[in-house]
């Protein structure tokens, strides 16, 4: 079996890797890339083979960066099954519905205003695009081995992080690969912890937080005690959020200090129409994470859902304290961009950042203290109180990865660190390799690696 790694090698975003087995072509994940120009510039690469030898796709999860980049395979010609979860398949109908949909809109905005470089901006793909890939969704059981190609099989254990995510276990011939996906925390929440596995051959781990620890601080208190501040000098809270899994502990932790009358009874907004969709599979797939549905019923009940565009412009001429919860969790897209225009240049609001932000998003030069980042062709200052929350992440940080691979009874014959910035995955890769003593290394953009052959210098493909 071979292996390239076509996304998630030195960066967070794009997840790709391409499994060649007996002239057979399998693609883990299908995101991506997001942040720096020059990544998301790989999402015009040409993929580096026939879409139409491509067998088939697994998905970790439904999040743009692992699923995002389906259609683009499907305009292209891909018309094999998509394996995932079930939950992950109804999230991703409603993520690549909303991208395509979203795509268009920018570019038309763009082509009106004239602020793109390139006559006529196009979007990436298209709404029409996404509704062809969803076809192709193939739902597969927790814990059922599939044959998705002869002699190669899937298996997808729980991983936490969000509805749906799971991590992927590969069988050929005998020889065993698993890819992390995400990772959750154990103690989430929302979700479940990631189950332990006890045995691979080789393992792809994510890296996302491998050089750092989740801070301590109770999430529920931090949040108190933003909004109460915010809420005394008369301001709004902008929360920039992804709409799948942060949004929906946002709302829950909210619901709570209403409970408790920790904060005030003030309107809590959820201005994406993509999340107010989620949080109903959250009710559907209630065996599937912590909440109970009395906590999704009364979580709900205390959010006011911001559908049509007409509603989501009225919320812009709010001057009393609010929440407003809004995607994109990066700042990159979305209705966020419109709510950042109008609140982040007064003083007396709070832009509250929870979770990671990829370098070259606009959350991340925000949380870096840019004065001003650029929103459709304009330069916005940032005069809002800019508050990063890192408690709220869904991913494992560093200790809580290695909790999880400390799970494996004997080591991987060789262990690969991805889905990381570069110094995060070396960190990872140290600590891998100092305190467990298992071989590990850390993969770059379109290395190609024979796991027969893993000892040897890996190749660019």
């Amino acid at each position: 079996m071979r292996i390239t790694f076509l996304g998630a090698a030195g960066t967070v975003t794009g997840s790709k890797y391409l499994l060649d087995h007996r002239d057979r072509h399998v693609l883990i994940d299908c995101g991506l890339f997001q942040g720096y120009k020059q990544l998301r510039l790989h999402n015009r690469d040409p993929f580096p083979l026939p879409v139409q030898d491509l067998a088939a796709i697994v998905l970790t999860h439904a999040h743009l960066d692992h699923s995002g980049y389906l259609p683009v395979l499907v305009r292209d010609g891909y018309r094999g099954p998509i394996y995932a979860t079930e939950a992950t398949c109804e999230l991703v109908k409603i993520l690549l519905l909303d991208s395509g949909r979203l795509q268009e809109e920018e570019a038309a905005f763009a082509n009106r205003h004239g602020f793109s470089k390139h006559s006529p901006a196009l979007p990436l793909y298209t709404e029409q695009d996404a509704e062809q890939t969803l076809k192709l969704l193939h739902p597969i059981e927790w814990h059922q081995r599939v044959e998705i190609v002869p002699g190669l099989s899937v298996l997808l254990r729980g991983a936490g992080h969000i509805l749906g995510a799971g991590t992927v276990e590969v069988l050929a011939d005998g020889v065993t690969l698993v890819c992390s996906g995400d990772l959750g925390r154990p103690d989430d929440p929302l979700m479940f912890a990631p189950e332990t596995i006890e045995q691979t051959d080789y393992l792809l781990v994510e890296s996302t937080y491998g050089d750092r620890r989740h801070p301590d601080e109770d999430p529920q208190r931090q949040l108190a005690d933003v909004i109460n501040r915010t809420a005394l000098r008369h301001g709004i809270t902008l929360v920039p959020s992804f709409a799948v899994g942060r949004a929906q502990l946002l709302m829950y932790h909210l619901y709570r200090l209403k409970q408790q009358h920790a904060i005030p009874d003030l309107p809590i907004y959820l201005n994406s129409p993509m999340a107010t969709d989620v949080t109903r599979l959250y009710q559907r797939f209630c065996s599937e994470h912590r909440l109970s549905p009395d906590n999704c019923e009364g979580m709900c009940r205390g959010t006011h859902f911001v559908r049509s565009i007409d509603e989501s412009i009225e919320l812009e001429r709010l001057r009393t304290p609010a929440v407003i919860i809004a995607a994109s969790g990066m700042a990159t897209g979305g209705r966020v961009l419109h709510h950042l225009k109008s609140l982040a240049p007064n003083p007396l609001n709070t832009l509250l950042m929870p979770g990671f932000q990829a370098g070259g998003t606009r959350g991340a030069q925000i949380v870096a203290g840019a004065p001003s980042v650029r929103i459709h062709g304009q330069e916005v200052p940032i005069r809002a109180d800019v508050i990063p929350m890192q408690t709220l992440s869904a991913h494992a940080d560093a200790d809580e990865i290695m909790q999880w691979l400390r799970g494996f009874k004997r080591p991987p014959k060789h262990t690969f660190v991805v889905h990381g910035e570069p110094n995060a995955s070396d960190v990872l890769r140290r600590r891998i390799s100092l305190e467990l003593g298992w071989p590990v290394s850390v993969p770059e953009y379109r290395d190609s690696v024979d796991l027969a052959a893993v000892d040897k210098t890996p190749g660019k493909a």
